[in-house]
């Protein structure tokens, strides 16, 4: 068996009853609005009937401008009547007397003496400043004098700094070219002279002995000979002509000056002989 209850109706507080109530009278009023907006018949306008405008043109006649005026006579000066001339009488001309007044003589001396003094300090004035002018022309005149002297002292001076520069530098260099003299044990050569046994047995017989040719040998700094000369001669020339061929196709090694070649000449003795077995 089941039981079934029923809730009790809740009553709505007043403030929502006016509420309610003020929508539905809001709805009520704009349905009877739109009733009454759909029964109003549209009111009918007149009809306006339009005629068309009828112009007229009218001529505007200009105003025809007044004559000229006449022309105005003109007016004549009025001569006026001449006034009568009075005769008028000339005045006596009178003459200015002339008085003559006399200066003292002491007031002339001064004023003379005077006059001459200015003059003499005026003149002197003027020697002064001329002295002064020449005076100033003078020292100008010795300045631009003594400057033009140093300035020559000047040019002489570089000149001859300039020429013994240069001297410097030729003879700088020529000894820098000049060779130096060696001795023997201080070069070695290089390409020593081939000097053939074959040729001094036709140009020495073993009964010459030993012939000594004296050379002085002269070499740039790579050690090449560049000169050959006799000194002392074997007695033989061919001989003598022979060695100095032979040596000029030969070298030397260089010779170094601190570590730099530079040319030299030495002296070389050449003792030949031809043995009797050949």
């Amino acid at each position: 068996m089941s039981q079934s209850s029923t809730a009790p109706l809740q009553t709505p507080p007043p403030m929502k009853k006016k509420v309610i109530a003020a929508i539905l009278a809001v709805i009520v009023g704009h349905t009877g609005v739109l009733w009454a907006v759909s029964h109003m018949k549209a009111a009918e306008l007149p009809e306006i009937k339009k005629e068309p405008l009828k112009v007229k043109f009218v001529k505007i006649k200009e105003d025809v401008p007044p004559p000229p005026p006449p022309p105005a006579e003109p007016v004549k000066p009025k001569v006026k009547p001449k006034p009568v001339e009075k005769k008028v009488e000339p005045k006596p001309i009178v003459k200015p007397k002339i008085i003559e007044q006399k200066k003292p003589v002491e007031n002339d001396d001064r004023a003379r003496k005077l006059e001459e003094q200015q003059r003499k300090d005026l003149q002197k004035r003027l020697d002064e400043e001329k002295r002064l002018e020449d005076q100033k022309r003078l020292d100008e005149q010795k300045r631009l004098d003594e400057q033009k002297r140093l300035d020559q002292q000047k040019r002489e001076q570089e000149e001859r700094d300039r020429q013994k520069r240069d001297q410097e530098e030729r003879e700088r260099v020529a000894n820098q070219n000049k060779p130096r003299t060696v001795s023997e044990g201080q070069v070695s050569w290089s390409r020593s002279p081939r000097i053939g046994a074959d040729q001094l047995v036709k140009l020495m017989s073993p009964a010459d002995g030993t012939k000594v040719v004296n050379l002085e040998i002269t070499a740039d700094a790579n050690g090449s000979i560049t000169n050959v000369r006799v000194i002392q001669s074997s007695g033989n020339s061919s001989l003598d002509s022979y060695v100095v061929r032979q040596t000029q196709s030969a070298k030397f090694k260089a010779y170094k000056e601190n570590g730099v070649g530079v040319p030299f000449k030495v002296r070389q003795d050449f003792a030949l002989s031809v043995s009797k077995g050949r």
